[in-house]
């Protein structure tokens, strides 16, 4: 996806705070995500890119201000040496959590109660074994965050993949 693409897939209202935020960026990948992440927060902000393995010299270009710390971690098996964060990104990175509901628990130990999570994920519940293994359509997304207790799950957009298995959707949760 093309930097322009990612920016504009991820837009809403909720990803600007009037101050410094600080996000996690889990399964960063190469970065994409919190590059685009990046261009919606206020100097002074903090993104977490966290990924299993980070791709030798990695690099994230982001805005003046904005400052990236990258970890090496298992988000799902490990605990997380940041908490209250105000914000959670998760690009292409849910479908691979076995245990949704686990994980749904865990993340709120470490987002601050008017949190938000932003979810990049295909729009299928029908598994591709090694690269999508447990994929939540929107619909399904929707269903399991409400039965956490977050009343406001929004989907923001809708775009072909580029695979043509199922359609990516971005969506915006907070309680």
């Amino acid at each position: 996806m093309r930097m322009e693409d990612a920016i504009q897939f991820i837009r809403h209202k909720e990803l600007s705070l009037s101050g410094p935020s600080n996000w996690a960026d889990l399964g960063c990948g190469s970065g994409t995500f919190t590059t685009a992440l990046a261009h919606y927060l206020q100097a002074g902000s903090v993104i977490y890119a966290v990924d299993q393995k980070l791709a030798t010299n990695l690099h994230i270009p982001v805005p003046a201000g904005i400052q990236v710390e990258t970890m090496e971690l298992d988000f799902v098996k490990d605990e997380w040496p940041f908490a209250q964060l105000d914000g959670i990104v998760l690009g292409n990175a849910l479908h691979y959590v076995k245990d949704h509901s686990a994980f749904i628990e865990k993340i709120k130990k470490y987002l601050k109660p008017e949190g938000r999570i932003l979810i990049v994920e295909y729009n299928t519940d029908k598994p591709v074994p090694t690269w999508v293994p447990y994929p939540l359509s929107y619909h399904s997304l929707e269903k399991l965050f409400k039965a956490h207790g977050y009343k406001h799950v929004e989907m923001i957009g809708e775009r072909p993949s580029v695979y043509g298995n199922a359609d990516l959707y971005t969506a915006i949760i907070k309680k």
